[in-house]
């Protein structure tokens, strides 16, 4: 939102150019690695079959909670979220967990929205970037 305030104050100004398009380049879905996720070296601990993820819509104000398998995807609001892997501390399912999820707007042709690790702990670490839409994970599941 900022970055709109700077080009449009900018364009405002008299005898300046006018602005060029910036193109954000977006990294599909089938250029991800094969082999699955990037390895990560520290703090591998355990994997989970699943992910317990948390979703909150801003401008309602409205929250859900979604479980998903390793390799499947589901929807919460206008996403599509897609879990990969999920990892947590060795014989603690319920600590620190943090999962390897891709994330696209339905609807839209940009792209996914957000692919990488996200730390249970540590949400803003690696957080989904949307106007609307939060994205959390809270725990690691096995069954």
């Amino acid at each position: 939102m900022l970055r709109t305030l700077l080009v449009l104050a900018w364009l405002a100004v008299p005898g300046m150019a006018p602005a060029q398009s910036i193109v954000i380049e977006t990294t599909p879905l089938t250029d991800l690695p094969q082999g699955g996720p990037p390895q990560i070296s520290a703090q591998q601990g355990e994997r989970g079959t699943g992910v317990v993820l948390r979703a909150l819509d801003k401008v309602s104000g409205a929250t859900t909670d979604l479980e998903l398998t390793a390799g499947i995807s589901g929807e919460m609001f206008g996403l599509e979220v897609g879990l990969t892997e999920c990892r947590y501390p060795a014989g603690n399912p319920a600590g620190d967990a943090f999962a390897y999820l891709v994330i696209r707007e339905i609807g839209q042709e940009q792209g996914v929205a957000f692919t990488g690790w996200m730390v249970a702990s540590s949400p803003a670490l690696s957080a989904l970037d949307h106007a609307r839409y939060d994205v959390w994970v809270l725990r690691c599941i096995n069954s």
